[in-house]
């Protein structure tokens, strides 16, 4: 059976005014028009719908299941609509991001900030995980894009926007200090005590690569979940620490760590804001990928 949706709003705002004036009024279309609306919808379903009396019109028992099913389905099209306009207004929503340590507190955060002044009835989800997980969670669609650091897989579906450079460098406490005048090689790393991430996070794979290329194979005292612990363990005099340079920046200034350094800098790499391209973003994600782009 193939209906005009149109008789069924027609229906639908008759029977809830039980008033054919009443609902062209809240339709804003002629008497005649709704009583052409019904009289086709009557013809297609094969039944009477309304009895009309001197007050109005009012449903016959057809009409009574019909309109149970109706008014279900219609208001729901209503709610459909109004939560459209409200996310389409930036009034309700949600988006759901995916970064690192670093990536949230070097580059994420400020953003996240002047986002939340402009729209506070937006929720912001962060999955916080390291880059290689959390392109996983944007392949499988669990966050609406990502914000990590090279190195990572790309694929031609993927979208990556480089935002920021960042630096990987070797830092070390007082007990190290005779190392801060000298100009080092990458092989002197062997016989140190050495504090890094673990393998599984991109800077961890980025560095491994780096000193692969120089013949190096660095066998770690520590291997740690965080980079603020790796700083934190540097700063305990447990070894030389691998991080990337803004994690002890702080701790650089006040000369409590220092940076070593090598005959050849360790290249600079970047933070990258990532999508995917097969999967829309919606209204509230794609306003906070204008403001980081």
């Amino acid at each position: 059976m193939n209906v005009n949706l149109e008789y069924y709003k027609i229906f639908y705002h008759v029977a809830k005014c039980q008033s054919i004036t009443a609902a062209a009024g809240e339709l804003c279309i002629s008497q005649p028009a709704v009583s052409q609306g019904l009289k086709q919808l009557e013809l297609a379903l094969g039944t009477e719908l309304f009895i009309r009396t001197s007050k109005g019109v009012k449903l016959t028992n057809a009409g009574i299941t019909l309109y149970s099913y109706v008014k279900n389905g219609y208001e729901q099209i209503q709610l459909g609509e109004k939560k459209l306009q409200e996310m389409l207004n930036m009034t309700t929503g949600e988006i759901r991001i995916g970064a690192s340590d670093m990536t949230l507190q070097f580059y994420l955060l400020p953003y996240l900030r002047q986002y939340h002044q402009r729209y506070p009835d937006i929720k912001v989800t962060v999955t916080n995980a390291p880059t290689p997980e959390t392109i996983e969670h944007l392949k499988d669609g669990r966050i609406d894009f990502g914000i990590v650091s090279r190195p990572f897989e790309t694929e031609s579906h993927l979208h990556v926007l480089p935002v920021r450079e960042i630096q990987d460098v070797f830092v070390a406490g007082s007990k190290f200090w005779s190392y801060k005048q000298q100009m080092l090689r990458y092989e002197d790393l062997t016989t140190m005590p050495i504090i890094c991430l673990e393998k599984r996070t991109s800077t961890r794979r980025y560095v491994d690569a780096f000193l692969a290329e120089h013949q190096i194979e660095l066998e770690p005292e520590f291997e740690l979940a965080t980079s603020d612990m790796v700083v934190q363990f540097a700063l305990q005099n447990l070894g030389i620490g691998c991080v990337v340079q803004d994690f002890a920046r702080q701790y650089i200034e006040t000369d409590e760590l220092f940076i070593l350094q090598f005959d050849t800098q360790i290249p600079k790499r970047q933070i990258c804001v990532v999508n995917d391209e097969r999967l829309p973003l919606s209204v509230a994600a794609g306003k906070l990928m204008e403001l980081l782009g």
